[in-house]
């Protein structure tokens, strides 16, 4: 019997284990693949800290992933109506089982907040299989929506932008950005770096980056941010430079992607009277913060909008996006190494102490070389 090895987070705060997984029979329209990239990000260390709710550990992390199809059954296809074929590259939409029956389904339009909704890497438990990506091979459950990856675009760029890129493309179609607006980024992460990169790409004029670290805004100014913006300084001199750059006004747009509270209130005071603040860095709990609703919000007449998860057209578009700029825009340096999964703890260190922007497991070498 075949069996895979997969790295588990047995509990919040607890050392990674290596299980080893029996490969699983394949339930009509299922699928296996061979796990050739996943990501190591920001969500991975909330879950390895246990700062998301309702998570079933043990799990396999990875909820961003790219391998061969090894093994399916039945006749699959894309969205685009293409047959799916063993050999074949592909990536998938993480989230599984929402509904498209329910109030947030069908009324709302708000599939991510589906009760029902299901998430490879974050709430599906080891115990029902190979359902992260942190492993050598990952079950397509029945509808898994899988996407090819073209042959003009690399493994590396599409899993260097991974679920930054996927959510940063959410963020700025709701941040419904015009040719020439100024936009603000807090936080220079992978979110955040993508949203510079689409944001540029969407013909704003001032792109300005806002972070701590010095390598990130560096890497921000690759990504296509006009000037940038250290933390260093206090917070009045960040808004003296953002008026400066702004005719006195304030950003068009900010987008809030560190995760830090204190962020969401920086970005009611940057943006200008009237302008839109999009709050995507606070996927998990990381506390609260006082705002004025009177001065940052009412009078100033603000658009407020939270951005949480992403859907399938994000998944598509970002591959699309990905094929078409993956040589403008560097993604696939994005990530600081590569990492074999005997060591995806040092990958989990890295991304946690924030000296890389992000990492990558890499698995199944030999077939990563030759697809």
């Amino acid at each position: 019997m075949t069996s895979y090895t997969a790295a588990v987070f047995p509990r919040p705060n607890a050392p990674i284990e290596f299980r080893e997984f029996r490969e699983p029979e394949l339930e009509p329209g299922a699928a296996l693949l061979h796990t050739l990239y996943s990501e190591v990000c920001g969500t991975d260390v909330h879950l390895h800290h246990g700062k998301l709710s309702g998570v079933p550990y043990p799990i396999i992390p990875g909820h961003v992933s790219i391998g061969v199809i090894a093994k399916m059954r039945g006749k699959l296809k894309t969205v685009n109506g293409d047959n799916l074929r063993e050999g074949d590259v592909v990536t998938f939409l993480d989230v599984h089982e929402t509904c498209g029956a329910c109030y947030q389904c069908l009324v709302a339009d708000q599939p991510t907040r589906c009760p029902s909704r299901k998430v490879y890497g974050i709430t599906y438990s080891a115990h029902e299989g190979l359902l992260g990506g942190w492993s050598e091979a990952i079950y397509m459950k029945p509808g898994v929506k899988m996407i090819h990856i073209p042959k003009e675009l690399s493994a590396e760029t599409f899993i260097g932008g991974g679920c930054g890129l996927v959510t940063a493309l959410h963020a700025v179609d709701m941040s419904r950005i015009r040719l020439g607006e100024s936009i603000a980024v807090l936080g220079a992460g992978p979110v955040g770096q993508s949203v510079v990169a689409l944001a540029s790409l969407s013909g704003a004029g001032e792109v300005v980056a806002i972070d701590g670290v010095q390598q990130r805004l560096a890497f921000a100014a690759q990504m296509g941010a006009t000037n940038t913006f250290d933390l260093a300084h206090a917070r009045v001199d960040r808004l003296t430079l953002a008026r400066s750059l702004t005719s006195g006004r304030g950003f068009d747009i900010v987008i809030e992607a560190s995760g830090n509270p204190d962020a969401v209130s920086e970005a009611l005071d940057l943006v200008r009277d009237g302008g839109r603040v999009v709050v995507c860095g606070h996927y998990t709990d990381n506390g609260s913060v006082d705002i004025h609703p009177h001065w940052q919000i009412n009078r100033k007449h603000v658009e407020l909008r939270g951005c949480w998860g992403s859907r399938y057209e994000h998944f598509h578009r970002a591959v699309e996006i990905a094929s078409r700029f993956g040589g403008e825009k560097p993604w696939a340096q994005m990530a600081g190494r590569t990492y074999e999964l005997a060591d995806v703890a040092s990958a989990l260190a890295a991304v946690a102490n924030r000296s890389a922007v992000k990492a990558v497991v890499r698995l199944n070498p030999a077939k990563a070389d030759t697809d």
